[in-house]
């Protein structure tokens, strides 16, 4: 029974887990034995922490702040991690950490935390794509077994499929990722990001009722965020504009009502998720999908599952999605990906295990599924 820890810390959040993988079937080239393909294999979870980077309001988190937070703080949620799972250094087979996307300072901390202790521990290292791991860890818990995938991050957005030992992208954001367009609003506002901004914008949003017109860009498979963030920008500097006395009030045309902070989240949600509803609902056409599984911290949204769950059920499919354990951004995700790798053969050499900013989905060998 092949047990992993994984190692996350692409961006603002530190996860690290540990996972099990029961199984008696053959062993693999490494002697443990080898996933049964077609289905994601049945997982125990031992352990998974998380410790974000929490910034001011305001204000996004910087890269060298985040990489310094994880090197602090990495040492004693492995420690943690270990003994909450009750595993000693004997029972891990393999390090799994994230080789990328994401941001290349707190990547490469985490990536120096996982090669000292592969050497520390004489273990090998398996370097995991950030994208694959929010895939399989989702299929894992939700059972979805062969879904179209909408990713939704603060740094990715893309539909993906799988097929032929690849996960395919048919569509994603020209510039900023939804997630991205998301947070940059909430600084705009002055929203909090604690929790996560993301979530303090969703919350707003359940209070707003007047529907702004903002831009919709969907281009083909494709979306772009960038002009309704900037226009969004506009709409908020005319409202604190009028609050402060500095123009009339801003009113809802059709209402009569003043427009509000609330308002304006609401209005970018539903604009942003109707876009990625759409192109979710071209890709399962094209592919002749039932199921779509949304995976990535933007992907705990309610409202979004809830859009989602309505297209579907008039296609006659199912939405799958996490909650906030396994869709924001999590170490056990990246060992479990890495221990699927590993049982398949796949392992990273310590002389390349750097990391990378721009590390595609369609890039790695999906060999555990057919």
């Amino acid at each position: 029974m092949p047990i992993s820890i994984g190692l996350e810390g692409s961006a603002n959040k530190l996860g690290v887990g540990v996972i099990l993988h029961p199984s008696s079937q053959a062993d693999s080239p490494q002697g443990s034995p080898a996933p049964a393909k077609h289905d994601s294999p049945p997982v125990q979870i031992l352990s998974n922490l998380r410790h974000t980077y929490v910034s001011p309001p305001g204000s996004g988190f910087l890269p060298k702040d985040t990489a310094a937070h994880h090197r602090r703080w990495v040492v004693r949620l492995v420690k943690q991690a270990m003994k909450q799972a009750r595993v000693e250094v004997d029972d891990i087979d393999c390090i799994c950490f994230t080789k990328g996307p994401g941001m290349g300072a707190p990547l490469g901390a985490v990536a120096v935390a996982a090669r000292m202790l592969s050497l520390l521990w004489d273990k090998p290292l398996v370097g995991v794509n950030h994208c694959v791991g929010h895939i399989e860890m989702g299929r894992a818990i939700t059972g979805a077994q062969n879904p179209v995938v909408l990713y939704v991050s603060g740094g990715n957005t893309q539909i993906i499929a799988y097929s032929a030992q690849r996960y395919r992208i048919f569509g994603e954001a020209l510039d900023i990722a939804v997630g991205n367009c998301l947070d940059r609003f909430a600084r705009v506002l002055a929203i909090s990001n604690d929790p996560a901004p993301g979530y303090n914008i969703e919350q707003m949003a359940k209070k707003g009722d007047v529907l702004v017109e903002l831009p919709y860009a969907v281009k083909g498979m494709d979306v772009s965020f960038s002009g309704i963030l900037a226009r969004i920008e506009e709409l908020a500097k005319k409202l604190e504009a009028g609050q402060n006395g500095k123009t009339e009030p801003w009113k809802d045309e059709e209402t009569g009502k003043d427009i509000t902070r609330e308002d304006l989240c609401f209005s970018l949600q539903e604009t942003v998720f109707a876009m990625l509803v759409e192109i979710t609902e071209r890709a399962m056409a094209h592919v002749g999908a039932s199921q779509v599984l949304i995976v990535g911290g933007v992907g705990c949204n309610i409202r979004l599952q809830d859009m989602m769950g309505m297209m579907a059920s008039e296609r006659g499919g199912s939405v799958f999605a996490t909650d906030e354990r396994f869709c924001i951004d999590n170490g056990i995700m990246i060992a479990h990906a890495g221990l699927l790798a590993y049982r398949m053969g796949q392992t990273t050499d310590i002389k390349d295990s750097s990391c990378t900013q721009r590390f595609r989905t369609d890039e790695p060998l999906i060999n555990w599924r057919d």
